[in-house]
């Protein structure tokens, strides 16, 4: 079935078509490496993880690449602060944002530049746009000169003035122009630099990006994916100075862009105090928990984060596991699990995740009804399949119910107290049976007699 994608650019959903079926290339602006990252930064990657997966399906070569910012001004304060070298900082994060997301059960890019490892093809570049015209080197700095740049603004749907007026833009005496951008920038010998035609200086944050895709993924790519807060002016930016240095050509022909965090109707901030890194989540909630979360709107809407989102999907996915612990002893067919109709129709329809989430609840509920040793198995493998696609599902249930992040249990302390519960109760001594429970519910252990047996879980934050 064909896929249909919001384009920011035009503005309209738009069936995907890529221009090289055998080579699909996308491109999503990934973490300026100087400290961890907050939730609100983890939703592109979340939902373009799945982006890739659903691509995948239907094209023999897809290309996802996500860089690493590892040379920033942000970077540099924390170096200073720490009195290390920048790459002290940046390896660390790296490293630490890397564990994140594998966290997130989002599979790694097929490629991860660095921007400290392009500094050659971005000198290049600059280079071609002084030759062409559109930029100029002014007191060690080089500046690209919106003026030059006609289609300035058409990302965001607004004029250059009206760009400027809103944006900060930094106000410089060398600028021929206040809404020229800064390609190069001279350094100071306590900063990093690398030498150019220029002197010693550093890039620009925008032409990093723009000479990383045309590095690895070419100079016209099919996607280009954020944050929304990146439109202006960062992916403004990029069209401009990519444009011109490839001749006018298409930098990126569809550009998606998710819709930013809220904590409980507020933004995010420091200042407010909520800021919620992913690697405290991660030790605090079940992961897969924090995807969900992340899933449950559609990626272009602003999402609201708050506790009780976070329990509510604890929740969901303790009923789709249990319908899989259920179903335990139900074969599957061998091979790559099929992807049920309903689940790749709604994320064909512009990565419609809540009408997947939709369709995987009534899987769940088809798969808990399902009576013959036929039905059950399609069912599960239905449900598997569903969740495969939405990185979802992705545990043993018994490993699922018997582990909560931040929780150490003895599962052998648990069993021991569970067999003295059965034998009380054979008694009939169950005053010691329930004190017993009590026990274990101090432990945080809840539990559950059925025809099966009496089965146990942690109970989940």
């Amino acid at each position: 079935m064909p896929i249909s994608l919001y384009n920011s650019l035009t503005r309209r959903a738009e069936p995907f078509s890529p221009a090289d079926p055998e080579r699909v290339t996308m491109y999503v602006c990934g973490p300026t490496v100087y400290s961890y990252v907050h939730i609100g930064n983890a939703r592109g990657p979340v939902v373009f993880d799945v982006l890739a997966r659903l691509l995948r399906r239907h094209y023999p070569n897809v290309v996802y690449a996500r860089n690493i910012t590892d040379v920033d001004d942000k970077i540099n304060a924390a170096a200073k602060e720490r009195g290390c070298d920048i790459s002290v900082i940046t390896d660390r994060f790296t490293e630490a944002y890397r564990q994140d997301m594998a966290g997130l059960g989002i599979a790694p890019p097929d490629i991860e530049p660095k921007a400290t490892a392009h500094i050659a093809p971005i000198i290049a570049m600059i280079e071609s746009l002084i030759a062409s015209g559109h930029a100029y080197e002014a007191e060690g700095h080089v500046l690209f000169e919106v003026s030059t740049f006609a289609d300035y603004g058409a990302l965001s749907g607004r004029d250059t003035e009206d760009l400027i007026a809103g944006a900060r833009v930094e106000v410089a005496p060398y600028k021929k122009n206040p809404g020229d951008f800064v390609l190069w920038k001279p350094s100071t010998p306590d900063l990093p630099g690398w030498d150019s035609p220029w002197g010693i200086g550093r890039p620009g944050w925008h032409i990093e990006c723009s000479a990383m895709c045309e590095a690895h993924l070419g100079e016209t790519i099919d996607i280009h994916a954020g944050g929304v807060d990146l439109q202006f002016p960062h992916h403004e930016n990029e069209i401009a100075q990519s444009t011109c240095a490839h001749g006018g050509k298409t930098f990126a022909r569809w550009w998606l862009h998710n819709g930013m965090l809220t904590f409980d109707g507020r933004k995010m901030s420091k200042s407010l105090g909520n800021v919620l890194h992913v690697h405290a989540l991660l030790q605090q909630h079940p992961p897969e928990a924090l995807r969900l979360v992340l899933l449950r709107g559609h990626y272009r809407q602003p999402l609201d984060w708050s506790d009780a989102a976070i329990t509510q999907s604890v929740s969901t996915l303790d009923g789709w596991y249990r319908v899989l612990r259920d179903l335990a002893d139900v074969p599957v067919a061998p091979g790559e699990l099929p992807v049920p109709a309903t689940i790749e129709t709604a994320l064909s329809d512009d990565l419609n995740t809540p009408q997947a989430l939709a369709e995987l609840s009534q899987l769940a509920d088809a798969a808990r009804q399902a009576a013959t040793p036929e039905s059950r198995s399609e069912a599960k493998t239905a449900l598997l399949g569903g969740g495969a696609l939405l990185g979802l599902l992705q545990q043993d249930p018994e490993a699922w119910f018997k582990h909560a992040a931040g929780t150490e249990i003895d599962a052998n302390q648990v069993e021991a107290l569970l067999e003295e519960r059965r034998q009380a109760r054979a008694n009939r001594d169950f005053k010691r049976a329930d004190a017993i429970r009590d026990e274990l519910t101090a432990l945080g252990v809840a539990i559950e007699d059925g025809a099966q047996g009496t089965r146990w879980s942690v109970v989940k934050a």
